[in-house]
């Protein structure tokens, strides 16, 4: 039993361990999508929840320059991305638009709400060059409140993100 006890330890531990991400990185952030799913508003979410939104894309763009990363200006790649109705979820467009942006990462989020009291928060940084994804957590949230919101989005920055290596 300890033999496989052990082994399986050996399986999680690479699963576990990050590389830092670079110094100095520059990353192109697209924002987060909201897709209401629970058939109790429009498909895009109340007025409340798209102001959620903005609170959350605003949370995380200073969460990011606090850990010394650097945001890039999105505009002049704005009309490509505004075609996709979910750019975290377009096939590689985003880092289509990174690569063109010349930045080290790409981020894309999406919060899906499954009912009233429940939201999926997915935040996905990819490795803008190759597209592999180096950071990326999906939290449930059990509350539609900013202050949930915000603690999920602070839950996967802090503890994926950013956590020290073990």
């Amino acid at each position: 039993m300890l033999r496989i006890l052990t082994a399986l330890a050996l399986l999680v531990t690479p699963a576990l361990a990050q590389e830092p991400l670079k110094e100095n990185a520059t990353i192109a952030f697209f924002g987060v999508v909201l897709l209401d799913t629970s058939a109790e508003a429009a498909f895009f979410g109340s007025e409340a929840e798209l102001e959620r939104i903005k609170l959350i894309e605003q949370y995380v763009r200073d969460y990011l320059i606090d850990e010394g990363l650097e945001l890039v200006d999105t505009s002049s790649v704005h009309e490509e991305i505004n075609r996709q109705a979910n750019f975290a979820d377009c096939n590689g467009c985003e880092v289509l638009a990174a690569q063109k942006l010349g930045v080290d990462y790409v981020l894309v989020g999406e919060v899906q709400k499954v009912s009233t009291l429940i939201q999926s928060m997915n935040l996905v940084l990819r490795d803008a060059e190759t597209g592999v994804m180096v950071r990326g957590q999906s939290v449930d949230i059990r509350n539609n409140s900013d202050e949930a919101w915000t603690r999920g989005a602070r839950y996967i920055l802090k503890n994926n993100f950013f956590r020290e290596p073990k």
